[in-house]
């Protein structure tokens, strides 16, 4: 089979229940999600999958390295800064293979189009670590209409020249991804593929649709603590969708859906806003709130329609996966992590062990999963949960099962040792505490 097309679709804050496919509730207009729905039925929907991490720019590292994001300095702050500017330690440093560029290495065009976050220029940017083309943000976040920063510094880049354009982020970047595509066309019908990057900034607070410009001066901080409500939130699920139907009309008319792989997740679990049921917790946490998401791939050619598939994975493994089926090679000095999901592409009901691993600065915490059980460490307490019967991790079994809590724990500080420890000077930035809103 010839390498596919490949689009990464990334939603940023997404919550694991959010979308229709994940038992979302539908709005006064209908279903919040049919396209990601849609693709869904026509694909794959994995009900056990997890970002590397419950916030932004760390899963963003793992995701590029096919690695534990602990591997990299800037993969340890929770999340990069806007204070990381001008900074030559926290981002992606250029001699580190990426995904997009070992992809380039086995013939693919590349390009991010949405939000980077790993470092600003000049020492670090998309176009040094394996992408052909840019367009988008390097900021963490930015308003949707000013494109600003939350320093106030405007964040709308081509390559790595700033770029003034009058528009919804969200439209911007379905426009863009649209364009990409049909100007790939050619060269992907004439075998050679691409590689899309499609990174967006929703559902990610300040909270405005597109018909918001006229809340955008109002917008003090980007945090936006005053503004939002759930309806709010989910119509900026709706926008993304619509630009992701788009998009796979794009690929339609161009003859190139059968053949382009499509996968789409969120960096974390969600926010204040979001819809996690029946998950505890939410970005920032390693509860599953926090780090459980949704993950579909589509791709006519090579997975068939409406499966559903156990496989315990996380966000460095779809990468690994997305390697492996572009032909490309991992480099020797910087092995993967990430495991291949290309057998359970083409038999989801194949399922293989697969313990996954979290450490977080914040309150300490630690978090393994293995088969349905799962170790936790939050500030100084500790739990064993069973998620196949209790995913809410209500009931902290670990009294009760005292040498399978005593052997996950020695397991994860086995691993822990194996990866190199959160420096002192680690930043957790914290957006807003509970003098701003109720403990979830």
């Amino acid at each position: 089979m010839k390498s596919p097309n490949i689009i990464f679709i990334v939603a940023d804050d997404l919550g694991y229940a959010d979308l229709g496919c994940y038992g979302g509730r539908n709005e006064s207009y209908g279903p919040v999600s049919p396209h990601i729905d849609a693709l869904a039925a026509g694909g794959l929907r994995f009900t056990q999958a997890y970002s590397n991490s419950p916030v932004c720019s760390p899963t963003r590292f793992a995701l590029m390295t096919m690695r534990y994001q602990y591997r990299v300095r800037g993969g340890m702050e929770e999340p990069i800064n806007s204070k990381s500017k001008g900074s030559t330690t926290l981002g992606l440093h250029p001699e580190i293979p990426t995904l997009p560029s070992l992809l380039r290495e086995a013939g693919y065009a590349t390009a991010l189009i949405g939000k980077w976050h790993l470092g600003y220029p000049p020492a670090f940017g998309p176009l040094r670590s394996g992408y052909d083309a840019f367009y988008g943000i390097m900021a963490g976040g930015v308003d949707y209409f000013t494109h600003c920063s939350g320093k106030g510094d405007h964040d709308l880049y081509i390559d790595e020249e700033e770029h003034h354009e009058v528009g919804y982020l969200t439209d911007l970047l379905s426009q863009r991804a649209v364009s990409h595509v049909e100007q790939m066309a050619d060269g992907a019908r004439a075998g050679k593929p691409f590689f899309l990057s499609l990174h967006y900034t929703a559902p990610h607070w300040p909270w405005e649709t597109r018909d918001d410009v006229a809340l955008a001066p109002q917008v003090s901080s980007l945090f936006h603590l005053d503004g939002g409500n759930v309806q709010t939130y989910r119509r900026m699920i709706h926008h993304m969708d619509e630009g992701i139907g788009r998009i796979v009309e794009a690929l339609r008319q161009q003859d190139l859906l059968d053949d382009t792989l499509i996968v789409f997740t969120s960096d974390n679990g969600g926010e204040r806003f979001s819809d996690n049921w029946p998950l505890v917790g939410g970005k920032m946490d390693l509860t599953e709130g926090g780090i459980r998401v949704p993950f579909v791939a589509h791709w006519p050619a090579g997975i068939s329609a409406g499966g559903v598939s156990p496989q315990t994975c996380m966000t460095m493994d779809w990468s690994a996966t997305l390697l492996e089926l572009g032909g490309g090679q991992a480099h020797p000095d910087f092995p993967l992590d990430g495991v291949s999901l290309a057998p359970v592409l083409r038999a989801p009901t194949q399922t293989f062990e697969r313990p996954l691993y979290w450490r977080m600065n914040h309150r300490h915490q630690r978090a393994l999963r293995w088969d349905n059980w799962k170790y936790l460490k939050v500030d100084e307490h500790e739990y064993l949960f069973d998620l196949g019967a209790d995913e809410r991790e209500r009931a902290n079994l670990a009294k009760r099962h005292p040498e399978r809590f005593e052997t996950l724990r020695q397991t994860w500080l086995d691993w822990n040792a194996t990866v190199p420890a959160i420096p002192e000077d680690a930043a957790v930035s914290l957006g807003y505490s509970y003098a701003d809103m109720p403990q979830r």
